[in-house]
């Protein structure tokens, strides 16, 4: 994950290139170390932990491309000083945001990013805070990002958000040796007016689904009676038939009261006269 190539730009010159002065200085240094030993050996000695690197300034240039650590390394302690700088992934809640969606609908959104520090020695030298800077950033950037979709594809598409969010801010932020591993939405609040016209929406399309699927139903309904109709007009033992059973079906009811319906034979022979 480190980019010597970001770390090249930080100096003018060569690593170690610290002049004749610089130099002298240095030596100056190591001598006055080594006259007062073994009193001033326990401040040369730094360690630092398995998840931290040390980058070295000696006389206000870095001294290697590459942080120190981790374990204990030496430093002259006249001459150079060290910034500490964290590897784990840090994580941070981005503040409730109001934006203004594309379709003009104002909605809160907030988020959670978690990053890392990929080049130690470019996150101490390119910017001055970049946790800070990356706080900020992220922010803007889920303004930007937001303001580019409509409604519905925030409430839908937080996957895709998420992924956009996460693209712009490890491209922005990689000069600054910062690399963001992820982006995630969290809640989307939008205004009660709108919650509500939102759901008498959803209940009004409900409704006229259930409208549709009963009148399929009658439809369909409607079609096997046809059919039936068709089937006992071919066969009038069948009718009967159906009485019988509809009698067995009151019988064991236990009903008080059985009606008995009249034969369609004898229906049909008053009916031609």
């Amino acid at each position: 994950d480190s980019q010597p190539s970001q770390g090249s730009q930080l100096t003018e010159g060569p690593v170690g290139s610290l002049g004749c002065c610089g130099w002298v200085l240095v030596i100056l240094s190591g001598f006055f170390v080594f006259l007062t030993f073994p009193i001033t050996i326990w401040a040369c000695f730094k360690i630092v932990q398995e998840y931290e690197r040390a980058v070295i300034f000696r006389l206000g240039r870095i001294t290697d491309r590459k942080a120190k650590g981790p374990g204990i390394f030496f430093i002259l302690p006249c001459t150079d000083s060290i910034v500490k700088v964290d590897l784990r992934t840090v994580s941070f809640d981005i503040p409730p945001q109001e934006i203004l969606t594309k379709d003009s609908v104002t909605v809160s959104v907030d988020g959670v990013v978690y990053f890392r520090v990929s080049d130690p020695i470019a996150s101490v030298a390119n910017v001055t805070n970049a946790d800070f800077s990356t706080r900020l950033l992220a922010q803007t950037t889920l303004r930007n990002v937001l303001g580019t979709k409509n409604l519905a594809e925030v409430l839908s598409d937080r996957e895709g958000i998420a992924h956009s969010m996460q693209s712009n801010l490890d491209e922005a932020t990689d000069n600054w040796g910062i690399k963001v591993e992820r982006v995630e939405i969290k809640d989307v609040k939008l205004p009660h007016q709108l919650q509500r016209a939102m759901a008498a929406e959803a209940e009004a399309a409900r409704e006229a689904r259930a409208k549709v699927i009963a009148a399929e139903g009658e439809m369909n309904a409607s079609r096997a009676l046809k059919e039936a109709s068709l089937v006992i007009a071919e066969s009038p033992s069948a009718l009967q038939l159906r009485y019988l059973q509809t009698l067995n079906t009151i019988a064991a009811e236990k009903n008080s009261t059985i009606i008995f319906p009249l034969p369609m034979d004898v229906i049909s022979h008053f009916m031609r006269k």
